[in-house]
């Protein structure tokens, strides 16, 4: 049996496999959680071990949660910074570069860097109220409404996997195995919000092992629509109108929550 995987791109952009393969290294330094070995990289490959998928369980789940945790207490440099000069979202063959520049707040690098270029590229996929539904929401987003967690103090940069919906978390003997990630400095919610997107297996045990090693203040999970805005906005771009209902719901979601917020504090 073959001992590796090659993942290949003829034409990749310059870059695009020596980013993953820093990323993968960048979350495998502090040893919380199986990630993937990088093998070699090239400019148009990237060389992996092997690893052989097993079916999840409801222990491996929790334990995985502890470990994502752990992870993300590892820090970040800053918000936005990334493990290699140049960085990418999306899937292999139509991924598109994100900007690499740290900041201190958790506001200015998702609001400016990430989601309004988004919001500019999605543009002709959503109708004028839907338009301003975004728009709102990253207004509330840029002023800082999520840059703590349920309204309660200011989160550190946390090293976050970046893209870890269900199908880059990869189950095997060891546990969950992170896989495919657009590795950078972020908000610890980023991780958890891309995993309840699309649903993974097991997901209530992974909160719950997230919770058991870091415990989050009450009605968290409502700030999730917030952190998960980006990767729906991204497949609006990526993959087109198909999801822009559902970032329209989200966005709106958004913005009554960080209502529901500053109300709490007045």
């Amino acid at each position: 049996m073959m001992n590796d995987f090659l993942k290949t791109r003829p034409g990749a952009p310059e870059g695009f496999f020596a980013a993953e393969a820093a990323g993968l290294r960048w979350l495998a330094e502090p040893s919380a959680v199986p990630v993937v070995e990088v093998l070699e990289t090239g400019a148009e490959f990237l060389r992996l071990a092997r690893v052989e998928p097993a079916p999840p369980s409801a222990a491996g789940a929790q334990e995985f949660g502890r470990g994502l945790a752990r992870l993300h207490e590892a820090g970040a440099p800053g918000f936005g910074w990334a493990p290699a000069e140049t960085a990418w979202f999306g899937p292999l063959d139509d991924p598109f570069p994100v900007p690499t520049t740290s900041h201190d707040d958790h506001a200015t690098f998702v609001a400016r860097d990430r989601l309004s270029p988004l919001a500019q590229r999605t543009r002709d996929q959503l109708d004028r109220a839907g338009a301003d539904a975004v728009d709102a929401a990253i207004e509330v987003i840029g002023a800082g409404a999520f840059d703590g967690i349920s309204g309660q103090g200011r989160e550190a940069p946390a090293r976050v996997h970046g893209d870890l919906w269900s199908g880059n978390l990869m189950w095997t003997a060891s546990g969950g195995t992170l896989i495919d990630p657009a590795a950078h400095g972020g908000h610890r919610l980023e991780d958890l919000a891309m995993l309840s997107l699309f649903g993974a297996p097991y997901l209530e045990e992974i909160f719950a092992g997230y919770e058991a090693e870091h415990p989050l203040p009450a009605g968290w999970r409502e700030d999730l629509p917030a952190h998960l805005f980006f990767g729906l906005l991204a497949h609006v771009a990526l993959f087109g109108g198909g999801y822009a209902q559902q970032t329209v719901t989200v966005a709106r979601r958004i913005t009554a929550r960080a209502q529901q917020l500053e109300e709490r504090r007045a």
